[in-house]
């Protein structure tokens, strides 16, 4: 099922705008992330998709339907919340039978259905267990198995790992996913955790402020952002951000005549390089201060003309302590005004001294 947000917004005082001019389609068949920080407006736009809010102006489509006013019983959405929300006095396959129950299905179709269900989410093994003896993580399988026994058009996931730890998030995180193929819903998410929201989405819409920052396929957003706020939410390290003063030298050959509006540039942590490059790149002094192995990961702690950055993946058979020649892609810069907003780089062939 399509989702088309036509100039929605939302106030709850007349006044004061909580979501500001919605304009976007959330195609069907796909599973998209909501991002953002808390209070960005992400479980509220959930909500007017659900029903259980309505905007204040504009349009909520589902295909060609126009579901504005529709109230949230007749929209035919599935939602599974950070608490699940299941009757612990019931069984596993009590818990998935029991909307099928109170719509009325009959009672060996509904039987059959939550059969087929648990084992899609695979909590057969404990289909008469009550929920005490359940885990987390099994717990919100069969809040999931008991929104999909709906037969939604769409399944709504509000924060849905937030309450699991961190073996359980990564193990529930390619559930959800392995799901959603299965059963083609178009699944919406919510989350403030970026590695989870590129790691399970199609497409990812960052929300900020009650405003759609950036809405697109994961990858896009990670190597192109629109402005700072996505650049520096999405990524693990968190994105270099150092004065334009750092890179001065440079940043008319990349820019050209966007230099003059950049305050501030961006450079990711893998993009840095201890050795030239074919692509276009800038060439600058840098001085290895701090190199730490985790595991298979490893941080490198640099100075970039006088400021503190971060490297990740530098070739570990140049790398030592002390000054060298670090190597940047120039399509790897990202070049950002004064409100965040994003410059984009003239790209050139030649080499940029720094």
């Amino acid at each position: 099922m399509e989702v088309s947000f036509k100039h929605v917004t939302l106030s709850y005082d007349q006044k004061n705008e909580i979501l500001h001019d919605m304009d976007f389609v959330i195609p069907s068949g796909k599973l998209i992330a909501l991002l953002g920080p808390s209070g960005g407006g992400k479980s509220t736009t959930l909500n007017l998709i659900s029903g259980l809010l309505q905007p204040s102006q504009g349009e909520i489509f589902f295909g060609s339907e126009n579901v504005t006013k529709q109230d949230a019983l007749k929209r035919g959405v599935g939602m599974v919340f950070q608490n699940y929300a299941l009757y612990p006095h019931l069984t596993v396959l009590d818990n998935i039978i029991f909307p099928m129950k109170m719509a009325k299905i009959p009672k060996k179709i509904r039987q059959e259905k939550a059969l087929a269900l648990a084992k899609l989410v695979r909590v057969m093994p404990q289909i008469n267990q009550k929920l005490a003896a359940l885990s987390g993580g099994q717990q919100q399988r069969v809040a999931i198995a008991r929104a999909l026994a709906k037969e939604p058009t769409l399944l709504l996931l509000d924060e849905p790992l937030s309450n699991l730890d961190a073996r359980l998030r990564v193990e529930m995180r390619e559930e959800i996913r392995r799901i959603q193929i299965a059963t083609g819903v178009t699944t919406i998410f919510v989350t403030h955790d970026q590695n989870e929201a590129l790691h399970v989405a199609d497409q990812i819409m960052v929300l900020n402020e009650g405003i759609v920052q950036q809405f697109g396929a994961t990858q896009t957003l990670y190597t192109n952002p629109i402005n700072q706020f996505v650049a520096e939410f999405i990524g693990e390290p968190r994105l270099n951000v150092i004065p334009v003063q750092a890179l001065r030298t440079a940043v008319g050959g990349i820019f050209g005549t966007g230099a003059a509006q950049i305050e501030r540039l961006g450079i990711r942590a893998e993009a840095f390089s201890l050795k030239p490059m074919a692509q276009p790149h800038i060439q600058i002094p840098i001085e290895i201060n701090q190199i730490q192995y985790f595991g298979q990961e490893q941080r490198i702690d640099l100075q970039l003309n006088g400021y503190q950055v971060i490297a990740n993946q530098m070739e570990s058979e140049h790398q030592k302590l002390g000054k060298t020649m670090g190597y940047v892609p120039i399509d790897q810069i990202y070049g950002f005004d004064a409100k965040g907003r994003r410059i984009y780089a003239e790209q050139s062939r030649e080499v940029q001294h720094a």
